[in-house]
């Protein structure tokens, strides 16, 4: 017995020791888009910042496919150690109502660790539309119902279904057409086949500088500070309007809370850094951060939002 005590006491010394190490190798964070998509340019600002903070080097894994889903899967299968990260997103919120037969759940199977950045989209159109302002846009698409044609990065993403929130909200009936990507939409939008788009802001901003598309409003529920001059869809009239492109980490459900809480300490002090915040600013990014606590909680309400728009609209991704 006195054995079987000093082997278990042993044994806890040891864990309890490896915990208070970590971390003693590098951290991997894997994220479900391609190199040079605007969840790549934030992790890849992030991960020097953050791997300073922790004392060990970060790896960024790129693992695109089904809207994050493959990377997701991925990391909730992971050892739950801390040494395997998801950089979250606003596409694994919108696939929990949207793709079906899902291996795992995005607000279960996962422990947040920090809220990271949000890209809040800006509402364009393009100059022939002659909208001013929010009101004015709503009042011409109900002049015309279904002929005001928006363009979106592809079915079922944020711009799609930021689409669907504003004509639930404003009761309108504009239509939706989906491209392959946001520089495909861009280009047509700029060529005015189609009018309207709500695209993240690094994506139009130069083309907003240069007069050839109009900015009506940002999504946020704050003005954003890539275009702060722009009123939100909120202020302009649609109380409680907000969408972003945002991004969180979190880590398989089961990793120890004090490994959780210093990923969380770590990645507060990194979004502090006056370095890490103008090279966001420069990418017309915001810097998030908080609790875990408040990341779950944003995690849910996001994931009952887009529930919401995708039942009333009937939006699908096939």
């Amino acid at each position: 017995m006195r054995m079987l005590a000093a082997l278990m006491l042993s044994l806890a010394s040891t864990l309890a020791q490896a915990q208070s190490a970590y971390p003693n190798k590098p951290v991997k964070l894997v994220l479900g888009f391609p190199p040079g998509s605007a969840a790549d340019v934030v992790a890849r600002l992030l991960v020097p910042r953050l791997g300073e903070s922790l004392g060990q080097p970060m790896v960024v894994e790129n693992r695109p496919g089904a809207g994050s889903n493959i990377a997701g899967e991925a990391v909730a299968r992971a050892p739950a150690d801390g040494y395997t990260l998801l950089l979250g997103s606003v596409a694994n919120a919108i696939n929990a109502t949207l793709s079906r037969g899902l291996s795992f759940d995005f607000a279960r199977d996962f422990a947040p660790v920090s809220g990271v950045a949000s890209l809040p989209n800006l509402l364009v159109v393009h100059p022939s539309v002659p909208a001013k302002n929010v009101q004015e846009l709503i009042t011409a698409a109900k002049a015309k119902p279904g002929e005001l044609m928006y363009g979106s990065s592809g079915n079922g993403t944020a711009p799609h279904l930021s689409g669907e929130l504003f004509n639930l909200m404003a009761g309108v009936k504009t239509v939706h057409v989906p491209y392959k990507g946001s520089p495909q939409a861009v280009t047509d939008l700029l060529a005015g086949r189609v009018l309207v788009m709500f695209s993240p802001a690094s994506t139009v901003l130069q083309h907003i500088k240069a007069g050839s598309l109009r900015a009506l409003a940002s999504t946020g529920l704050a003005r954003t500070g890539a275009a702060p001059e722009l009123p939100t869809v909120a202020e302009s009239g649609l109380a409680g309007f907000e969408t972003s492109v945002w991004f969180g980490l979190v880590a398989p459900l089961g990793t120890p809370v004090d490994i959780l809480d210093r990923l969380n300490r770590d990645t507060q002090r990194a979004l502090a850094a006056p370095e890490l915040k103008a090279q966001f600013a420069a990418q017309g990014v915001d810097a998030m951060g908080g609790s875990r606590e408040q990341l779950a909680t944003y995690i849910r309400q996001e994931i009952d939002k887009w529930a919401r728009v995708i039942q009333a609209s009937g939006a699908r991704i096939d």
